[in-house]
């Protein structure tokens, strides 16, 4: 019930929730909402097995007798695990890429991967004396952790992405989806590798699927959508051509221009200012603009948040000086950061102490 009413919910209401102020993926919702139909129809399937073992055995032994069937509930079974194997890998594995807006990534491999769990399970089913059946958890296990890794890979390579392109990432931040792969890899090895064996693991993987469910729900619905830049492949080394018929600045150029219409403009204190925005602004091309960041040894969300701590710390000295009551939050806001939880982080990574540290040390002012 509880993954059926999130899949009614992410298809049929239009708004957001549980963050309002966010216009999440669209494609992030439509993969959540297929992995909740997943999920339930993987629930309904099962509960119909249990009923037609419990009470339609004679209809069963019937079937079996005329298909000449040794096993008949077992074709059950297995059509059951292979088809919660590949619905459950594609759609939760589809959910977490969806989470990661930088490129497309293919979900085939993930189909394919699945291919020799069905064909484990259909050997166990002509030979059951159960090496199959544990060739196929092993495999199952395996699958599960080089999954693991891959999307462990990926979002670190998402991390990095933001930093080069974006100044805010407030609701864009991949902390909860490191937390949501961990936990999608505990439950999925759980679900694949013991639940089959041991009851009681059964019983906790369904009781672990609700917070679950509540989370996945709550990150769909809070990460917000990069405009414009969803599915951009950023392995492509090629600039794109510019509008201008201007001829581009040299890497070298780039500096004096940043110095131009961004440092002395105050252009950083804008919210949301992408590194795509801030290249059309100074007549550059994005690739140039990145290159020139990693040239200097920076990222563009170290470079504007330098700028705005910087504004920040000089808003300060103004405010001691004309004895102008304020607060850290107040001038925070001010030079450009959306939030006061971003501010003191980057704050304290550029200046090595905390906000309330750094102003009793420098002017005895908390």
């Amino acid at each position: 019930m509880a993954s059926l009413i999130a899949c009614l919910y992410l298809l049929l209401r239009k708004g957001n929730a549980f963050a309002p102020d966010v216009t999440p993926p669209l494609t992030l919702r439509r993969w959540a909402a297929a992995f909740f139909a997943v999920s339930c129809l993987g629930h309904f399937w099962w509960l119909l097995l249990y009923f037609y073992s419990r009470h339609f055995n004679m209809i069963g032994v019937m079937v079996a007798s005329v298909l000449d069937i040794r096993h008949f509930n077992m074709i059950g079974v297995m059509v059951a695990s292979v088809l919660d194997c590949v619905g459950m890998l594609t759609t939760i594995t589809g959910t977490l890429l969806a989470m990661l807006q930088d490129r497309k990534r293919p979900l085939w491999p993930v189909v394919i991967a699945t291919m020799p769990y069905a064909v484990l399970r259909a050997l166990h089913l002509a030979y059951p004396d159960g090496l199959f059946l544990d060739l196929a958890i092993a495999y199952m296990v395996l699958s599960c952790v080089l999954l693991t890794v891959y999307l462990v890979f990926a979002a670190w390579r998402y991390r990095h992405w933001l930093c080069d392109n974006y100044a805010d990432l407030e609701h864009k931040e991949i902390r909860s989806s490191y937390i949501m792969i961990f936990i999608t890899a505990l439950l999925l090895i759980l679900f694949f590798g013991f639940e089959s064996r041991y009851k009681v693991i059964g019983f906790i993987v369904q009781f672990l699927e609700i917070p679950f469910f509540g989370l996945m729900l709550w990150r769909v619905e809070t990460l917000q959508q990069l405009d414009g830049m969803t599915g951009v492949d950023t392995e492509d080394p090629l600039p794109a051509e510019p509008e201008e018929t201007a001829p581009l600045p040299t890497l070298s150029g780039i500096g004096a221009l940043l110095k131009r219409h961004c440092e002395d403009a105050q252009l950083y204190l804008k919210q949301d200012l992408s590194l795509s925005q801030l290249s059309q602004t100074i007549g550059t091309n994005h690739y140039y603009l990145s290159q020139y960041f990693t040239q200097q040894g920076l990222t563009y969300n170290a470079y504007i948040n330098g700028l705005r701590i910087n504004h920040f710390i000089n808003l300060y000295h103004e405010a001691v000086a004309t004895q102008r009551s304020f607060t850290a939050q107040q001038l925070a806001s001010e030079s450009g950061f959306r939030s006061y939880s971003t501010f003191s982080a980057a704050f304290k990574q550029r200046i090595g102490q905390t906000v309330t540290a750094w102003m009793r040390d420098t002017t005895g002012v908390e």
